[in-house]
């Protein structure tokens, strides 16, 4: 999309929100690796802001999950009041800027600055595992106490799993996916076979970011989380939904430039110390740790057979795509096995 000029609609979003801003400066610091698109805006005055804007999914749900956002971040407790950044609102609602015209539906919401403090290093040692599992059961806590406080969402994992499986009866569905359609029809009837059992009661939803990775959170010097941003994968579901993304960060291998989605995370030694921890601080049950498998298992299906082309680059997410066919999604039950997981914390 190189001739549709992001920045003028970005320009046509401030006016909209105020016209007497002066605009001196925009900076496109959108990451690297992903087709979402972040600035940076500077006004006269000095003052700046951070616009992000999105073009894929439904407008809808863009407005729904920034208007839950906004409000866990102004109802989380201490001391995670500070952790999400806040959006701007004009008069009495969120704004989010929707520009439509012949070539984009494009929409636009501004983000108040947040402050940085430590980024994690690429590979931690065990007493950082344990502290970084302290931080996140506490903020899993924290979003589970306001739960009720926040706006409905409307996403849940099996609609969109049945959406994915619309999508292969499409024609555009049956050329993206034409020669992987027989395997992935197969693992979303698994994974809605095998999530059936879950009910509110066994797995209360909460606010959840999935995407948790060292480049999108900042930690005090005593390892408690101090910011979060990058909210491309938010949804309200159950609290394992983070849990394959802490297992990369704490993995043996550390963060990689070049990265796989390998579910051998979930079963080594350091994501282990990770759940003991974290089950000290706030105990996991059994029916979660038997779900950590479908968590993957929508992962890969949703976030990189559905949606990859929009969250990578195309040099990623074809590559991320074959992987899912041939290594990831075929062997999800030879390669992962609950039972050390559940001796370790539960005997």
């Amino acid at each position: 999309m190189n001739q549709i000029d992001f920045i003028g609609i970005v320009r046509e979003a401030v006016k909209h929100f105020d016209s007497t801003k002066r605009i001196v400066r925009i900076d496109d610091i959108s990451a690297k690796v992903s087709t979402n698109h972040v600035y940076r805006i500077k006004f006269s005055d000095n003052n700046f802001i951070i616009a992000k804007l999105s073009y894929f999914g439904k407008f809808e749900h863009f407005v729904e999950d920034h208007s839950i956002i906004n409000s866990l971040s102004n109802n989380l407790p201490a001391p995670f009041e500070n952790v999400l950044a806040r959006s701007l609102i004009k008069g009495n609602s969120l704004f989010v800027h929707r520009h439509t015209d012949q070539l984009i539906d494009a929409w636009t919401v501004f983000y108040r600055p947040m402050r940085v403090r430590q980024k994690l290093p690429k590979r931690l040692n065990e007493e950082q595992i344990k502290k970084l599992a302290k931080t996140f059961a506490q903020f899993h806590q924290a979003c589970y106490s306001v739960r009720n406080t926040l706006p409905p969402s409307s996403k849940t994992m099996q609609i969109d799993i049945e959406h994915l499986l619309r999508i292969l009866q499409t024609s555009l569905g049956k050329h993206d996916h034409r020669m992987h359609i027989d395997l992935i029809r197969e693992q979303c009837h698994k994974f809605l076979e095998n999530t059936a059992f879950m009910t509110p009661e066994t797995f209360e939803p909460i606010p959840v970011f999935v995407d948790w990775n060292i480049g999108n959170f900042s930690v005090s010097k005593n390892m408690v989380l101090h910011s979060r941003w990058d909210y491309d994968w938010f949804r309200v579901s159950s609290r394992i939904m983070d849990f394959y993304f802490f297992s990369r960060i704490v993995s043996e291998v550390g963060d990689q430039t070049i990265f796989s989605y390998d579910i051998e995370r979930l079963m080594e030694d350091r994501f282990l110390v990770f759940l003991k921890a974290y089950h000290e601080e706030y105990p996991l049950t059994e029916a979660e740790i038997r779900f950590l498998p479908e968590s993957y298992r929508f992962f890969l299906l949703n976030y990189v057979v559905k949606y990859g082309r929009y969250f990578f680059h195309e040099v990623f997410s074809n590559r991320l795509q074959q992987e899912a066919y041939t290594r990831h999604l075929p062997t999800i039950e030879e390669k992962f096995d609950p039972d050390p997981i559940l001796k370790a914390l539960f005997d």
